[in-house]
């Protein structure tokens, strides 16, 4: 799934394609970018994924080749879509303490703790 800023590095895991590809597309399409928090240098950005973005991935059709449908690259914005996506990108720890939150929480809990219910 494509999320609202990725590195070259996941567009590439997405596409099929080399860094150094995404990052060639960055420059020639003009895509917008911004500096990667946390790395120093300027030269770590991330690649606002935006219709122009999205659409040019989805024309260049290389993932159906690696093997990976690309309606799994489009963004499904439905909250299971959406939910799941949270999901593989959370660290197994993450996971983990999500699901001893939910286990222990539960559904409710949850949703009190969010201040959704009182």
């Amino acid at each position: 799934m494509l999320k609202e800023r990725m590195t070259p590095e996941e567009l590439a895991h997405l596409t099929g394609y080399s860094r150094q590809t995404i990052n060639k597309w960055v420059r020639k399409e003009g895509w917008q970018t911004s500096p990667r928090p946390g790395v120093q240098g300027g030269k770590a950005r991330l690649v606002h994924v935006n219709e122009q973005v999205r659409a040019f991935i989805h024309s260049a059709q290389r993932a159906s080749e690696a093997g990976r449908p690309l309606h799994n690259i489009v963004v499904d914005d439905s909250f299971d879509a959406l939910l799941l996506t949270l999901a593989k990108e959370m660290t197994a720890s993450e996971q983990k303490q999500l699901t001893s939150l939910l286990l222990r929480e539960g559904i409710s809990g949850l949703l009190l703790r969010l201040g959704i219910r009182a």
